[in-house]
C-alpha cells in the first residue's frame, strides 16, 4: 500500500560485517549495539489504531482552511475512523475562536424565556468530521450564557501571559435548570439523527462536560452527577441505541481526579439516579485523562513520561476495581505530555519540546507502553486522546502543542502517519535498554536512553517501529541498533525504512535552516510542505532472508524514529 504523504530521500546501503545487509545505511554508533528481537510468529493480540484520537479546545478552528486541511490529512493517515473531541460545543457567542475558547450560540433565549436553538455552527463543525469519515466523541458543554446559574462575566479573555484560572468564567457552572439543560441535549441528539442519520451518530460517543473535578466546573461533585444524569437520559431517549460515558477528569494519579472518579463509578453503580429515581445510571465507557509535566534543568527540558504513564495505570486500575464496569471500555480523553495546549514556549520555556523530534519521540515511546500498561491490567483500552490540533493566525512554530502550524505539519503528526501504516496482529518484542511500561512509571526515562521497538504482523507484510527516546532534550550520539527478526519466511523481503530526525519528516528544522521566516514565500512554504511529509530514509530494497531469520543494523539518533516495513 501506498503510505499517506511519503517523501523518498535516498541514500546508500552499508553492509554488516557478517555480511547480512544493513537496514538505514547510517555509520552505526560506537558501542556495543541494542539488541532488540521480533518475532513475528508470536502474536500477542490485536493492534487496536487508539491512537486515532485527537481533540482540541477550540472548535471553530474546525472548519477553516488549516483545520480542514489538517483534519483531512489525520483522517488519511488511519485505516480506521478517527475520533475528534472538541470543548465549547454549547458555549455561547459569536463563532470566533480564540486561544482556548470557542462558541456556537447553539442556545439561546427569547423575549419570553422560551429556548432557541440554532445548530448553524455546530453543523459546520460535524460537517467536517463526517465529510472525512470521521466520528465525533462529542463533549457535552459548556455551559450557554443563557442556562448558567452564574453567567458574568461570561467570555474570558485568556493570553498565554496570564493566569490559567481566568479562563474559568460564566460557561463553568451548573444549570439554573436542570430540565431545560436535558431538552437542549435532547434537541441536539434528534437534530444530529436528522441530518446525518440513526445509523450514523450510533457511531458516536457521547460524554458530558471536561474535567469537572477542577476549574471547569464550578458546581459541586453531586450537582455534576445531576448533570450526568440529565445528560445521558437526554441522550438516551432522543436516541436509545447512543453510547453514552464520562466523567474525563483529571489524572486518577492525583488525589482531585482519583477521588472524583471513585465518586462518580460510585454513583453509577450505586447511586440513586436524579432523573429517575433508580439505582445507577448508564454508562457505556468510562473516561479520563492522563498528562506528563515537563520541566526546565540545567537549562534544557526535561520530559516526564513516567507521571503521564503512571496516571494510567491508576486509572486503569480503579475501573478495574468495580465488577461491574471492569470490561467496559476505557478512553484516555487528553493524553498528552502536559496540560495547556494554548500555552506558548515564549511564556513556558518547557514546552520548548513541542516543535522538533522530542514531541515524537516521546509520543512513540508512550502508545506501546499505553497498550503494556492495559495487557498487564486487564483493561479495556479502546483509544487515547492527543489533545493538539492547529491554531490558526499564529507565528510559524509559536510552540504550542499542535500538530501542524500554518498549515505545515510538525514531525508529530509523522508518528501517527508510521503507526497508521501498522495494521493486523502485535508480536512479541525482546530486548533493548530495559524499559518497559514499569519501570518508566517508577522513575520515567532518566538513567539512560529508552531504545525500544513495537511491531506488529497483517498477512504477508511486518511492521516495525523503533525509537531512541529520552526524556532529557540534550544532544547525544545515535545508538546502534541490531535487529533480529524470527519468523520471516526464507528467501526475499521488500524494506521500506521511513525516519523521523533532524534531516527527515522534520518541517521544523527546514524552517530554521530557512532563517526561521514568519512570511514565508511561495516557494519557501512548498519546500516546508515537502519537508513535513513521512519520509523514506533509503529507497526500498529487496532484503535477503536466511533460514535464521532477519538481521538488521540500525543506526538511530537519540529522540528519532524509525518504521521498518517488510513485505515478501
Amino acid at each position: 500500500m501506498k503510505a499517506p504523504g511519503i517523501l523518498p530521500c535516498i541514500v546508500t546501503l552499508a553492509g554488516l560485517a557478517a555480511g547480512l545487509p544493513a537496514a538505514g545505511g547510517l555509520r552505526a554508533a560506537e558501542g556495543r549495539p541494542v539488541e532488540i528481537r521480533v518475532d513475528l510468529a508470536e502474536p500477542v493480540g490485536p493492534l487496536r489504531h487508539v491512537w486515532a484520537w485527537i481533540g482540541y479546545d477550540e472548535p471553530n478552528y474546525t472548519y477553516l482552511e488549516d483545520g480542514r486541511k489538517l483534519l483531512t490529512q489525520v483522517a488519511a493517515a488511519f485505516p480506521v475512523p478517527v475520533y475528534v473531541r472538541a470543548h465549547n460545543l454549547l458555549t455561547s457567542g459569536d463563532g470566533e475562536a480564540g486561544l482556548k475558547w470557542g462558541s456556537t450560540n447553539a442556545y439561546t433565549e427569547d423575549a419570553d424565556g422560551n429556548p432557541v436553538y440554532d445548530w448553524t455552527i455546530v453543523d459546520r463543525i460535524f460537517d467536517t468530521y463526517v465529510e472525512r469519515g470521521m466520528r465525533p466523541l462529542v463533549e457535552i458543554g459548556f455551559m450557554p450564557e443563557d442556562l448558567s446559574s452564574r453567567p458574568e462575566p461570561y467570555r474570558h479573555k485568556w493570553a498565554p501571559d496570564r493566569k490559567y484560572d481566568e479562563i474559568f468564567t460564566g460557561w463553568t457552572y451548573p444549570p439554573d435548570d436542570y430540565e431545560r439543560w436535558a431538552e437542549l441535549v435532547y434537541a441536539w441528539v434528534r437534530h444530529s439523527v436528522d441530518r446525518y442519520g440513526r445509523e450514523e451518530v450510533e457511531t458516536w460517543l457521547w460524554e458530558p462536560w471536561n474535567e469537572p473535578d477542577i476549574g471547569y466546573w464550578r458546581g459541586t461533585t453531586e450537582e455534576y452527577l445531576k448533570l450526568y444524569d440529565y445528560s445521558v437520559d437526554a441522550v438516551l431517549r432522543a436516541l436509545p441505541t447512543a453510547q453514552v460515558g464520562g466523567p474525563h477528569t483529571t489524572g486518577p494519579g492525583h488525589e482531585s481526579g482519583s477521588t472524583f472518579l471513585r465518586a462518580f463509578l460510585d454513583h453509577v453503580t450505586a447511586g440513586a439516579n436524579f432523573v429517575t429515581g433508580k439505582t445507577g445510571s448508564p454508562l457505556h465507557f468510562v473516561a479520563f485523562h492522563a498528562k506528563g509535566f515537563p520541566t526546565i534543568v540545567d537549562g534544557h527540558v526535561q520530559m516526564n513520561l513516567g507521571l503521564q504513564l503512571g496516571d494510567i495505570a491508576a486509572g486503569f486500575d480503579i475501573v478495574r476495581a468495580y465488577p461491574a464496569l471492569a470490561d467496559l471500555p476505557v478512553i484516555i480523553g487528553e493524553s498528552d505530555p502536559e496540560g495547556c495546549a494554548a500555552c506558548s514556549v515564549k511564556d513556558n520555556p518547557h514546552n520548548a519540546y513541542r516543535n522538533g523530534t522530542l514531541y515524537a519521540s516521546y509520543t512513540a515511546a508512550a502508545f506501546p507502553r499505553k497498550l503494556e500498561l492495559a495487557d498487564t491490567s486487564g483493561a479495556n483500552f479502546l483509544g487515547a486522546v492527543t489533545w493538539a490540533f492547529q491554531f490558526e493566525n499564529q507565528p510559524w512554530f509559536a510552540g504550542y502543542r499542535s500538530l501542524a502550524t500554518n498549515g505545515v505539519a510538525k514531525p508529530v503528526l509523522n508518528v501517527f502517519r508510521m503507526f497508521g501504516m501498522m495494521s493486523g496482529e502485535r508480536v512479541s518484542v525482546h530486548g533493548g535498554t530495559g524499559y518497559d511500561a514499569g519501570r518508566i512509571v517508577q522513575g520515567s526515562v532518566r538513567e539512560g536512553p529508552d531504545v525500544n521497538a513495537f511491531a506488529a504482523r497483517n498477512g504477508r507484510e511486518a511492521t516495525i517501529l523503533l525509537w531512541n527516546y529520552h526524556d532529557d532534550d540534550v544532544a547525544a550520539a545515535p545508538s546502534a541498533v541490531e535487529l533480529r527478526i524470527a519468523g520471516v519466511p526464507a528467501g526475499r523481503v521488500l524494506l521500506h525504512h521511513y525516519r523521523i530526525d533532524a534531516d527527515h519528516s522534520n518541517a521544523y528544522e527546514a524552517w530554521k535552516r530557512m532563517g526561521s521566516p514568519q512570511a514565508p514565500t511561495p516557494r519557501q512554504f512548498a519546500d516546508l510542505e515537502r519537508a513535513s511529509e513521512l519520509a523514506l530514509l533509503q529507497s526500498p530494497v529487496w532484503q535477503g532472508v536466511p533460514n535464521g531469520g532477519l538481521v538488521l543494523a540500525v543506526s538511530l539518533p537519540r529522540q528519532g524514529i524509525s518504521l521498518l516495513r517488510l513485505s515478501w
